[in-house]
């Protein structure tokens, strides 16, 4: 049983099911819509043309459908969708039938992976699986074009936060620390291992966007080739220590002996991860500019300010108040504003009650009291 619906400027089939689940047989999440939107809106603000794109897990095929309607017209050269399910595969047939395309396009029933390293190379490659992306990674790398974006979905937040330590280590190579920070440091150590494995065939990711929202993480990685840009890339990996008893953070290169610098207490740590920025500053203000969607301009505009902040972690206004017994909380704008006095301070989309800013602890508790 299906159903007609609209996402986009796209008009597709999927399936009618009250819950979303892998088992649908095929497999549709109207909440992932912004996770597409996001696409367009990066393909579109980007300097790039006469893309090969290909889209290994299609499912009902809506994003490359949607890429093919909405991407500007010399930004496609062609796009491959495949998935391995037969069922997807007539449905992503039917749905390019709907929708009257026919130009720049090929259809694959295979294995994501084999679908990839049958190819000859793609420009873009978008990796959106339900749960570890991990699978897909090795194969991805190796078709992955010199310039090309790798987009990765991860949808085992819990896994890369903390709330399951031991699947982190096996699968992520990095311990997980659960606290106010949890997402960013999931989405940091999600980044790392997408590095590690490109860096096996000499090639150097670098995250242009990168974002934490509602059940998933999702980061878009452009592709450098060379063993010096690789080399120069592992140099921005490393940890971010934190302190439970004051709340002290800090990213370093090492974590050997260390002890907290306000309170002398032992400290924990997430990583190793990626500390270097998550965004493109410039990249971010293009999408902003070119979003209409009211929802989708307030994140926006929420990141391109976050991204002008070189900064590991955001502090959690709330919880240093609570922990420091301070009862008269600022607004928000109010504390931007004395912070920026002397440090760069924003909002930041991990957190409604964050802030990212290059401030100390110390200097920001000082703020807080006054």
């Amino acid at each position: 049983m299906y159903k007609l619906i609209k996402e986009g400027k796209a008009s597709i089939k999927i399936p009618v099911e009250k819950k979303v689940s892998k088992e649908l047989p095929v497999f549709y999440n109207p909440v992932m819509k912004s996770n597409r939107d996001v696409s367009v809106l990066l393909l579109n603000s980007i300097n790039k043309k006469s893309m090969q794109i290909g889209l290994p897990l299609s499912a009902s095929g809506v994003r490359g459908i949607r890429f093919l309607l909405e991407l500007k017209k010399a930004k496609v050269k062609n796009i491959s969708f495949n998935d391995l399910n037969t069922t997807s595969y007539k449905l992503i047939k039917q749905n390019l039938k709907l929708n009257k395309l026919k130009n720049k396009i090929k259809v694959y029933n295979k294995d994501a992976n084999n679908f990839l390293l049958s190819s000859k190379g793609f420009d873009y490659i978008d990796i959106d699986p339900f749960g570890d992306p991990s699978d897909f990674l090795d194969s991805s790398m190796k078709r992955l074009a010199r310039e090309g974006i790798l987009a990765v979905t991860a949808t085992d937040t819990g896994c890369m936060s903390g709330t399951f330590p031991k699947p982190c280590l096996r699968k992520y190579w990095s311990k997980p620390l659960k606290n106010e920070f949890m997402h960013e440091t999931g989405l940091r150590i999600l980044i790392r291992k997408v590095q590690l494995i490109a860096s096996q065939f000499d090639k150097a990711l670098t995250p242009i966007f990168s974002y934490s929202k509602e059940h998933y993480f999702r980061t878009f990685l452009v592709c450098e080739k060379g063993k010096q840009k690789v080399d120069d890339i592992m140099k921005q990996h490393g940890y971010i220590v934190y302190c439970k008893s004051c709340l002290y953070r800090e990213p370093t290169n090492h974590i050997f002996n260390k002890v907290c610098p306000i309170c002398k207490k032992e400290l924990d740590y997430a990583g190793p991860l990626w500390l270097g920025s998550l965004w493109d500053t410039k990249l971010s203000k293009t999408m902003k500019k070119l979003t209409k969607e009211k929802a989708l301009q307030s994140f926006l505009t929420t990141i391109s300010k976050e991204s002008q902040i070189n900064k590991s972690c955001f502090y959690n206004i709330h919880k240093i108040c609570k922990h420091y017994k301070i009862d008269s909380i600022p607004k928000k704008e109010e504390l931007i504003k004395a912070i920026r006095k002397t440090n760069n301070c924003s909002e930041t989309h991990f957190d409604a009650l964050g802030l990212r800013s290059d401030i100390s602890l110390k200097d920001l508790i000082e703020i807080l009291r006054h």
